[in-house]
């Protein structure tokens, strides 16, 4: 898989881009900009965590995603008794007496982490070396995981009795906080239309892992101006109340801003985004597109915030505004 080009190999990735939506629709209805946003971040390298009710098809939508892409997939369910052995593997003795390692279920380029904060922060933690450093560490030996490696971690906003709030170390490992809302009445009809038949849809195959490491890449060699760095981390600036750049809105009502995590993955964010609308170069406009899903996790409302009933991304589009 070669292009003459990096021009040629963006445009091949916007037609891959298209097919791969045309596949992922005949399984998911609706949900356009989930799906958008979970593809951008499986091309800047990130991980996603997904935020919905249950019943929103959001285990579906993961395997349909991981088949698309032709990557294997392990589903994680998360309960208060799941041990770290129970993620990463474990050591056990063979017949000849000698140790030897048994995978766990995050050897897998893509790992839907089931209501994750379900479990304590201790096994959560078995979670962080592999988002972070792409390798898992047993008894002391390094174990690489094969790459592209994706996590998306469920949660549900509704049930908060015995759940574990995610340390912000962890939260701020996942690109993208991404709200699933309900489908519209018409999207409904169709889904159920769709699901209530003997009819069962398998996606074709879009892609290859080899090609998505190199579109990977690519992403990262888009061009940048200089306006938009400037934009992106004045926008997360923006965020640190009682600091130079903060405005009044965000010193009345946060109390803990973005870190330069953020402004990283608004840069790379806007970088896929504009590629996948058929641009060679981010503009601000795609830094703002992808701005919500990053900061989302990033920013903690105060306690007036909370009293007056203003919502995060309120904060957000008020800083946008600004």
């Amino acid at each position: 898989m070669k292009y003459s080009s990096d021009v040629e190999a963006v445009d091949a990735l916007v037609e891959k881009y298209a097919l791969l939506k045309q596949e992922i629709a005949k399984v998911i209805v609706g949900q356009d900009e989930v799906v958008k946003n979970l593809l951008i971040s499986i091309f800047c390298k990130g991980h996603c965590l997904l935020i919905g009710v249950p019943g929103l098809a959001k285990t579906l939508m993961v395997n349909t995603l991981s088949k698309a892409l032709g990557l294997s997939y392990s589903r994680i369910q998360f309960t208060p008794d799941l041990m770290p052995s129970d993620i990463i593997g474990t050591e056990i003795l063979d017949e000849s007496r000698h140790f030897r390692f048994i995978k766990g279920p995050v050897f897998a380029n893509i790992i839907l982490a089931d209501e994750i904060n379900r479990t304590p922060p201790k096994t959560q933690s078995a979670l962080l070396e592999a988002m972070q450093e792409k390798a898992v560490t047993v008894a002391g030996v390094s174990y690489k995981l094969e790459e592209p490696f994706f996590v998306l971690a469920t949660q549900n906003p509704i049930e908060q009795e015995g759940t574990y709030p995610l340390p912000e170390a962890q939260l701020d490992r996942f690109m993208f906080n991404i709200w699933l809302d309900y489908p519209s009445f018409e999207e409904e009809i169709q889904i159920v239309k769709s699901t209530t038949t003997e009819k069962s849809v398998i996606p074709s195959i879009i892609l290859s892992s080899e090609e998505i490491l190199y579109f990977q890449n690519l992403v990262r060699k888009i061009p940048v101006p200089e306006n938009v760095y400037n934009y992106a981390v004045s926008l997360v600036t923006k965020t640190r109340p009682r600091t130079s750049h903060a405005t009044d809105w965000t010193n009345e009502y946060l109390t803990w801003g973005a870190g330069p995590r953020a402004s990283q993955y608004l840069i790379i964010g806007a970088k896929c985004h504009a590629i996948l609308g058929g641009k060679y170069s981010p503009d601000i406009e795609d830094v703002k597109a992808v701005a919500t899903a990053v900061l989302r996790h990033r920013i903690v409302r105060n306690y007036k915030a909370e009293a007056e009933g203003i919502t995060v991304e309120a904060i957000i589009k008020k800083l946008l505004d600004s």
